[in-house]
């Protein structure tokens, strides 16, 4: 039995040298990769400071709208579920797209994959929001029209409006950063702990997104959090009407025995009680591929499957929309029924 433990744990030596050197191991064994919470959490309230209008207000004209949430999509050369989600919210009209980590493995191609789907994505929303206007840089003259300009011409045109971002907004997972995966997530979205609210006519609603990655939030985060940090990050205004928080380590196991590295005890404690602080509405998490829902105090913690074709093949509920109105949200499943070809 000495024998068979010894030869398993040299095979788990000679597996972390295989490694880059710059991964590293949970306790559980799972890869969270090279970089630690409170290095990215500094780089992300820098870049933050540096670049406040990519993570803007977002405006509604009424009260009531709704949002979109996402999980788990390890992309790789597949991009269809995720253009799917786009196109979803898209057709929908919700005003923000949420993502709850784990978004593409990392390889390069992968991550130019998932920047074109984003670009493709940020052109439709672009000309359904401002009613298909554009310009034509070869005339320097801007056209309006109620009609779809045809797709085979869009590299034709520039479209962009002053100040204006795609809604969509990922934490980070634990398989974005491995192999040094933060440097390629990083450059698309530049933070990882960040907020945004949404201005309605009558309210303000406030969107927190958390760094969980390594199953931690880290002793800067977790400072930062202590001191309403994540309340004052951009306007000072903690008069909210609902808070949301998206993070993708899950809280609770939907099953005693499913393996996934939930937080710490200390820090499990530490979040409960802030989200009842805040008065949150609803915290939404990812990681372990599975379907939870459970309320304590006021609050809803729902746990999303994986929306990613390999993991989900079959068309099936795995994504999370919810509506907010004066009287309260709710969430409904919300079906994805792209099937990847099987060869």
């Amino acid at each position: 039995m000495m024998k068979k433990i010894i030869n398993c744990c040299v095979l788990l030596l000679v597996a972390l040298a295989s490694m880059t050197s710059c991964d590293k191991v949970s306790p559980t064994g799972v890869l969270i990769g090279g970089t630690g919470v409170d290095d990215r959490v500094k780089m992300s309230i820098l870049y933050y400071q540096q670049h406040k209008g990519e993570f803007r207000y977002i405006w509604s004209d009424s009260d009531e709208y709704t949002f979109l949430v996402g999980a788990d999509s390890h992309l790789a050369t597949d991009t269809n579920r995720l253009a799917e989600m786009f196109d979803t919210a898209l057709v929908a009209g919700d005003k923000l797209i949420a993502h709850l980590g784990d978004i593409a493995d990392t390889k390069p191609e992968y991550y130019i994959s998932l920047d074109n789907t984003i670009n493709d994505a940020l052109h439709k929303w672009l000309l359904t929001k401002f009613k298909y206007s554009y310009y034509n840089e070869f005339v320097d003259e801007w056209y309006y029209s109620q009609d779809s300009v045809d797709w085979a011409d869009r590299d034709t045109y520039s479209y962009y409006l002053d100040g204006e971002t795609f809604p969509f907004y990922p934490v980070v997972g634990n398989h974005d950063i491995t192999h040094n995966g933060w440097a390629m997530w990083s450059s698309l979205f530049g933070s990882s702990f960040y907020t945004v609210d949404v201005y309605t006519p009558h309210y303000k609603d406030h969107y927190i997104f958390l760094d969980s990655a390594n199953g931690t939030l880290g002793s800067i985060q977790a400072d930062s959090i202590e001191s309403n940090f994540v309340y004052n990050l951009f306007y000072g205004d903690d008069t909210y009407r609902y808070t949301f928080v998206f993070t993708h380590t899950n809280i609770f196991r939907p099953q005693l025995w499913q393996f996934a590295s939930t937080f710490p005890r200390e820090e499990t404690y530490f979040l409960l009680n802030k989200f009842t602080e805040w008065n949150t509405t609803a915290v939404f998490m990812g990681h372990v591929h599975e379907w939870d829902l459970r309320e304590i105090g006021d609050t809803w913690y729902v746990t999303l499957p994986s929306m990613g074709e390999r993991n989900s093949p079959k068309p099936g509920e795995y994504l999370v929309r919810a509506y907010v109105e004066d009287d309260g949200a709710t969430i409904e499943p919300v079906m994805m029924n792209y099937t990847p070809d099987k060869k």
